[in-house]
């Protein structure tokens, strides 16, 4: 016998969504920094067992839209209902609602099994107050089996794991079992300039950024990068690029060490800062940066 399923991971911005899925990987497949909305894309981690293959899938937090590029990245959740072989629902352990309704109905009306992972635990000072939580949750998600869980310091992580394998389907593998994940090195790169964005710049900034690998060219003793960081406006730009391009060269430094960590090779990475204006209500921008 041999269990393969989807394993889907929603929840609000910032409750741990990715370092969950991290931790569930092994790997460092989804950015983090605690800034929220860090995630925009859907994407895939598997993991691979003798007799099962899970493929977790990180999706961007759920929230209000307030222009297209965040209709896209609802789309994303959307999806990952109607693909989802077990949801992982993820909440932080001082929050009272998810704060989308639409969203909210829809896990309210799913069949499919369903663990509710109640995050940042060790705020609670007793025993008694986390149960109080845990019941909280319990009804007002009926359908879910809620589970106490700290992403940060791996609490409880061993019984998730165990729950989601008891809970997948008898399939064959969906992906050759070497393969960890199904975006391309491209994006990895990409991920990993847009990680240092939001590390590094304050306020509208990280968010006014996207990132497009323009060249990549693996050579036997090194791989040569090109990239394309687009933002907004005039103003912004300069502000990226920074007093005497030192901004733009911090940024490039630091994601450069992580991708020669991550590829284990010797990386050369160009960047080049583009104005855009208005991408995030662009639809033709948002297909070309892979939201469409």
């Amino acid at each position: 016998m041999h269990k393969s399923g989807f394993v889907n991971i929603i929840g609000s911005p910032n409750v741990g969504k990715s370092t969950l899925m991290n931790q569930l990987v092994g790997e460092r497949i989804s950015i983090i920094t605690s800034k929220a909305q860090t995630t925009r894309h859907r994407i895939k981690g598997i993991v691979n067992g003798e007799d099962y293959q899970i493929v977790y899938s990180d999706t961007p937090g759920v929230l209000k839209p307030a222009y297209k590029l965040h209709d896209a990245m609802l789309g994303f959740v959307n999806e990952a209902f109607s693909d989802a072989d077990v949801l992982l629902i993820v909440v932080d352990a001082e929050e009272e609602k998810i704060n989308n309704d639409e969203v909210f109905e829809k896990i309210l009306k799913t069949k499919t099994p369903m663990l509710l992972l109640l995050n940042k635990i060790d705020i609670f000072k007793s025993q008694e107050e986390l149960n109080a939580r845990v019941d909280y949750w319990k009804e007002l998600i009926p359908n879910a089996e809620v589970v106490p869980f700290s992403a940060l310091n791996k609490f409880n992580m061993d019984h998730i794991q165990k729950r989601i394998v008891e809970l997948l389907p008898e399939n064959p593998p969906f992906y050759p079992k070497d393969q960890l994940t199904d975006k391309s090195e491209r994006f990895f790169v990409e991920e990993k300039l847009r990680e240092k964005i939001l590390l590094y710049y304050e306020k509208e900034i990280p968010y006014s950024v996207e990132v497009l690998v323009t060249e990549f060219k693996e050579l036997p003793e090194i791989i040569r990068i090109s990239t394309d960081i687009y933002v907004m406006r005039e103003s912004q730009k300069g502000i990226i690029i920074g007093p005497n391009a030192a901004a733009i060269k911090r940024v490039g430094t630091a994601a450069r060490k992580d991708l020669e960590v991550f590829f284990q090779k010797k990386i050369f990475l160009e960047t080049f800062v583009k104005v855009k204006k208005d991408w995030r209500n662009d639809d033709n921008q948002l297909k070309r940066f892979g939201y469409r």
